[in-house]
């Protein structure tokens, strides 16, 4: 016979193995866990440690407990069923059973008739696997009106994700952070680092881990997403404080080569009297991989290359790989000790990318500090106190997770961690060291990581405009995840030529787009490659280098184009560096949808090709070959100013010329942009 426990601060159900436990975990949310274990294994996993919840209550009937904390109520039956309402009595969400009998979980569904059903199917569904743990399903009933925002970063076009099917699981370009939003007012966390899958079907919700011992997600209730975002980040972290640099521009490519190469390009920017904030030495500057210093042939004297860049007002970060080839002097030592992934079957190399090489085990603690000590020595050392961590999904040569196991347990149970654990390495690192202006560039993010100084980016997208259409939803919905440090590569990672015309139209829209973006950063692998003089250095394969990828790279008519955007982001640092400060204080993000700021307007749920830059601007990219108009949505009673001077009345649907060297922009009137911005 099952059993409602009523504890202090939390609610339980028991029956047979299985154990159910609701508690409040920070304002208007709950933590819900099960287990079919004896006992909970108390791992915070995303979560921040139990803050003061606030007022809550817990109410007792004949069949069911209630357990309110401000404006979310769990109610739970006698059946171990669980639905979740707001402060309005509205319910937010449910469980989704289907058996021959069942009992009314909440007041205001006092018959639940209408789910009686031989299917046999449960709202949690633990099943048994070899060696004692559990495939995880849980299942929710789906709301038809229902739209879904969040969950990190996927390469789709879709800013709603009510109708798809997400993999919980870490690639290149895809970054899995498994927090949604949706807009019936409520906000979920799948606390669970396993790879698994996010089914958000019009006939019913579903979350799947491929191996858990337990249960694990936070749900949070408010009336608007300002609320619900702020709400997560109080249980998960925000940012730490963005130093000043990292609202201007970036400049990197694929690859910098030598110590020469870097500077002359740093005085070229100074020579022609362009802004320039960081420079970025990609990869392949190491004699091997899992070596973490300057190859001192091409990078003779990095101490001095750090001092000049200083001395010119540039910041300099580099590339660091978590990959270990199997003839680096640390190899053997990193593998005695246990620092390395293992393969459960076949040979242990992880990726043959120029040599065969294993990663190094970013969720062991003791990796993590060897690691960040051999980089301390040869980088942090020398001055250089910015980090690219690379590689972090990590990219196995074949995504076989159940393959691979970590030190924190196999693949298939905790894989989704290891790019937060990689960067919270070289986060403690520095902290240890004094600092406070922490930014790690990275390719992939889970929960969480944003309180690492994790600047996330879009990985190798392609260079055309079907993938650019594709960040817009990404970053978008990044910041609705949690994670509001956000870039791209502009132009896209792979496949732009430097002398094809058409590729040159691509580049403009993507910079003037990265204008309007947390991080202004060029980086990309320029046709046509550029083949290093030597094939091999001491038998390790040199890799070669893209096309130049500067701001004068593309002909003078493009160069007068991008110059004069980035004199505009110059002038919109101000106010770039406090969208910065408020994603450090509350865990807002720089990028915003429509309906942040304007959710009573039907339309602001609609479009998802426009968004707001903080509350001040609203941009509309050109994201199609050969564009030169669009129609644009303006939201609000206010009016709103484009950058032409042209004044317009908010609550209508325009239509604006977008010519190749323009992208719309509208400033919200009476604002301090509109004096700023707009052309007289």
């Amino acid at each position: 016979m099952s059993e409602l426990i009523q504890h202090p601060e939390s609610i339980e159900w028991r029956f047979e193995r299985q154990i159910l436990r609701i508690e409040p975990w920070g304002e208007h949310s709950l933590r819900v866990r099960a287990t079919c274990a004896p006992a909970f294994t108390d791992n915070l996993h995303a979560l921040l440690p139990k803050n003061a919840a606030g007022e809550s209550e817990i109410t007792a009937s004949a069949e069911t407990l209630t357990l309110r904390n401000g404006n979310i109520t769990a109610v739970l039956n006698l059946k171990g069923q669980l639905a979740f309402y707001n402060q309005h009595g509205e319910l937010l969400l449910e469980e989704m059973w289907r058996q021959r009998s069942t009992v009314g979980i909440g007041a205001s569904e006092k018959s639940q008739d209408k789910y009686v059903s031989a299917l046999k199917l449960d709202g949690r569904e633990f099943k048994p696997l070899p060696g004692g743990k559990y495939q995880l399903t849980v299942r929710f009933e789906s709301r038809p009106d229902e739209k879904i925002y969040g969950m990190g970063q996927y390469q789709q076009p879709w800013l709603d994700l009510k109708g798809c099917v997400l993999e919980l699981a870490q690639r290149n370009s895809q970054a899995s952070v498994p927090f949604m939003q949706s807009s019936l007012g409520y906000g979920l966390l799948w606390n669970n680092p396993a790879i698994g899958e996010a089914s958000f079907a019009k006939n019913h919700t579903e979350w799947q881990a491929r191996v858990t011992q337990e249960m694990d997600y936070w749900i949070t209730a408010a009336d608007s997403t300002v609320q619900l975002t702020r709400q997560y980040a109080k249980a998960t972290g925000t940012p730490p404080p963005a130093p000043a640099f990292t609202s201007g521009l970036w400049q990197c490519k694929l690859r910098y080569r030598t110590q020469q190469e870097v500077l002359e390009v740093a005085r070229e920017y100074r020579r022609r009297h362009l802004p320039l904030s960081v420079m970025v030495i990609d990869f392949f500057h190491w004699p091997n991989q899992g070596t973490w210093c300057f190859d001192p042939v091409d990078w003779p004297d990095p101490a001095a290359m750090v001092a000049e860049l200083k001395s010119l007002g540039i910041e300099l970060m580099v590339s660091v790989w978590p990959t270990v080839e199997a003839r680096s002097p640390l190899f053997p030592v990193m593998k005695a000790k246990g620092w390395l992934v293992t393969s459960d079957r076949g040979v242990q190399v992880n990726l043959d990318f120029m040599g065969n090489t294993t990663f190094f085990d970013a969720t062991h603690p003791q990796a993590r500090e060897f690691v960040w000590e051999t980089v301390k020595k040869n980088y942090y050392d020398l001055g250089i106190k910015l980090f690219w961590l690379d590689e972090a999904e990590p990219e196995y040569r074949a995504y076989d997770f159940d393959n691979y196991r970590y030190h924190a347990g196999p693949v298939l149970e905790v894989g989704n961690q290891y790019p937060r654990d990689f960067a919270q390495g070289f986060y403690d690192g520095l902290v240890a060291n004094g600092e406070t202006e922490i930014v790690n560039l990275v390719r992939c993010s889970w929960a969480g990581s944003q309180r690492f100084g994790v600047l996330a980016w879009s990985g190798d997208v392609h260079s055309s405009f079907h993938a650019f259409r594709n960040q817009l939803a990404a970053g978008l919905n990044m910041g609705l995840a949690g994670i509001p440090w956000w870039t791209t590569d502009i132009g896209g990672f792979q496949g732009g030529n430097v002398n094809d015309p058409a590729f040159h139209e691509l580049l403009i829209r993507w910079f003037q787009w990265a204008v309007f973006c947390p991080v202004l950063r060029m980086h990309g692998y320029r046709e046509p490659q550029i083949q290093p003089p030597e094939s091999y250095r001491n038998g390790i394969p040199q890799c070669n280098s893209g096309s130049p990828n500067e701001l004068w790279s593309y002909g003078e008519e493009n160069y007068a184009i991008m110059q004069h955007w980035l004199s505009v982001r110059e002038k919109l640092r101000p106010y770039v560096d406090a969208l910065f400060d408020n994603a450090h204080q509350h865990g807002d993000p720089l990028m915003r949808p429509l309906f942040w700021h304007y959710p009573d307007e039907p339309q602001s749920w609609q479009v998802e090709d426009q968004y707001l830059f903080g509350e001040d601007l609203m941009v509309a990219p050109v994201m199609h070959a050969g564009q030169r108009q669009r129609d644009v949505w303006l939201p609000g009673t206010h009016g709103w100013v484009a950058l032409n001077g042209e004044r317009y009345q908010g609550q209508q649907q325009i239509t604006v010329a977008a010519a190749l060297e323009t992208i719309p922009v509208f400033v919200r009137e009476n604002s301090p942009l509109v004096a700023l911005l707009v052309q007289r």
